[in-house]
């Protein structure tokens, strides 16, 4: 995907977020650290543009919440910020790949530490499959099937595909 094909498919997530949840209103953005933070962004602005209201967003590092801690080291990626009481609204986790499903299930841990959402959505830029947990985006902007041994990049420039070495 180039710059363009990502911007078209943030901008027809944002159409299904707004369908789905029949509006804007109590929802807040939280990008997953690092790659989904700017994905996030993006998200609140176009869903401003289309709504006409403006929309949360916050940035969440599921470090410490991750289930393979001792298995490889922690690494606290960027300060998680989210500035309000997440009880009774409709929080949308935003990510860059989902992979395995373990990120997205330390980040439910997380987000409980801000109170209890009354619904928790999960969007991604790329669903790449070989999940080991029962996780599935509720909005992908990509299915990009790969091997175990290629590696997704996305950026603002687009998404590409390396091989890990």
């Amino acid at each position: 995907m180039d710059a363009a094909a990502l911007e078209r498919a943030l901008r027809r997530m944002a159409h299904e977020i707004i369908e789905r949840n029949g509006g804007t209103e109590d929802l807040v953005l939280v990008g997953l650290q690092i790659g989904g933070v700017f994905l996030a962004e993006r998200l609140a602005a176009l869903l401003a543009e289309i709504d006409g209201a403006a929309v949360s967003c916050g940035s969440l590092d599921v470090a410490m919440h991750r289930d393979d801690i001792g298995l490889r080291p922690v690494v606290v990626q960027a300060p998680t910020v989210i500035d309000e009481d997440l009880t009774g609204r409709t929080v949308i986790l935003v990510d860059d790949v989902l992979y395995t499903g373990r990120t997205v299930r330390a980040a439910l841990d997380a987000v409980c530490d801000f109170g209890r959402p009354r619904a928790v959505q999960l969007a991604v830029m790329v669903d790449r499959g070989h999940r080991e947990l029962p996780i599935r985006a509720d909005y992908v902007g990509k299915n990009l099937p790969t091997r175990a041994d290629e590696m997704v990049d996305v950026s603002a420039g687009g998404v590409s595909l390396g091989v890990v070495t």
